[in-house]
Formats: structure tokens, sequence, C-alpha cells
């Protein structure tokens, strides 16, 4: 049988893909899809195939750290934000390794600069292999 980790409400996870380690994540239940801050997004096209480009902050305690990254666009989506309002958004598909596991997800690219943390994974992202403590905080690294 498959077991489940438990991890807490916030936890330090990995997307191998895009150069990035232990990035302080906000676990949200309550959210549909996963999301990252990136700045300076853009979309071209290159043999036919669309791509983002986009700068992402591995540390949101180092803002002027930055990571220049190019991902396969997936799709384009209508996302309706904690305050209520639609904004279409670029969807990339991304490695996520947490406590030893890795699997694909689905990420969508956003503007989450008044956020506290950079990335919000949500309950595709989750998938059926976790467990959620809300109480807990950071429980696979600590």
């Amino acid at each position: 049988m498959n077991k489940k980790m438990l991890i807490g409400n916030t936890e330090a996870l990995c997307l191998p893909e895009l150069g990035i380690t232990g990035l302080h994540t906000r676990v949200d239940t309550g959210a549909k899809t996963s999301s990252l801050h990136v700045d300076n997004l853009l979309c071209f096209k290159e043999d036919g195939e669309r791509f983002v480009e986009f700068d992402l902050h591995p540390d949101v305690y180092h803002l002027e750290e930055t990571i220049r990254c190019t991902a396969k666009l997936k799709a384009s989506k209508n996302i309706k934000s904690s305050n209520g309002e639609v904004e279409t958004r670029c969807v990339i598909e991304t490695l996520l390794r947490i406590g030893g596991k890795q699997w694909l997800i689905d990420l969508t690219l956003s503007n989450r600069q008044d956020m506290t943390y950079m990335m919000l994974l949500g309950r595709q992202g989750m998938s059926d292999k976790v467990i959620v403590d809300p109480a807990g905080e950071f429980l696979l690294t600590h």
C-alpha cells in the first residue's frame, strides 16, 4: 500500500527542473491549483512550440537573488485569485521534490509579491501523495 507523507502548512520543497531547492512554500488545501511567484514573464515560440521565460526568487529573504528559467508552456488558464479577481495565467509542468519523493505538478505563474510565500501548493499538486497537518510547519525538514 502506498503510504502518504505527512506535511505541514508550510514546507521547504524543491523544483529541480527550475534549479530551486529549499523553497519555503505555503500548503493550501483550499486552493485547487499551485502557483509560483515570477517576475519578467516572457512568452515566445521556438520551432512551433510555446515557451515561457521568467525570473524566480529562490529566497524570500534575499529578493535581489534571481534565477532565470525557461519552461515549455502547457496551457493558459483563467484562475480566480484569493481576492476574487479572475486572471489568465501561464501554466507549466515541472517536477516537485519533497520528503525524498518526487512527482510532476502543474504550476501557474503569477505575481505573488504581496504574499508571504513565493509558492503556494494547491490540492492538484498534492495529488494523492500527502496528508496535511494544518498545525504543523516544516515537518519534513526538521
